[in-house]
């Protein structure tokens, strides 16, 4: 399922995540155009970030296994990205239910062609927990 913008800016979109662990939007397209992209990540599940908690980190799709490998052994205290972690492009803080982060996904560092990923580092939902990103000229 493609992201549908929250408002009428194709700079920005919205996708939620549940105690499910899924999220609700699997492939975002990014207008070359835009400086920024912004991704707002909900938590609409009720279970606290300790059980369940949930994260938006965008990365190159050859590097996302390592990057969620760190990530795990960061630990919860580095909301589970590893810290200064060249390799990722935009992270958010892990949040628990009925909370809300958005993401800034700085547009200049994605290449046309390139395949990205971004998934959720939270030990044991990354496997389930991904989508594709793509520039769009």
């Amino acid at each position: 399922m493609a992201a549908t913008p929250a408002s009428a800016d194709p700079c920005a979109a919205t996708i939620e995540s549940t105690d499910a662990m899924q999220y609700t939007v699997h492939e975002l397209s990014v207008p070359a155009s835009c400086k920024t992209f912004t991704v707002t990540l909900k938590h609409t599940g009720k279970l606290p970030k300790t059980v369940m908690g949930h994260n938006f980190v965008l990365g190159r799709s050859a590097d996302i296994d390592a990057i969620n490998r760190d990530g795990m052994a960061a630990g919860a205290a580095n909301d589970y990205v590893k810290p200064a972690d060249a390799r990722v492009i935009a992270s958010s803080k892990v949040i628990g239910g009925g909370e809300t982060t958005t993401i800034a996904i700085p547009v200049a560092r994605l290449d046309a062609g390139e395949r990205y990923t971004y998934t959720c580092t939270f030990p044991g939902h990354s496997a389930v927990m991904r989508g594709s990103l793509a520039l769009k000229p």
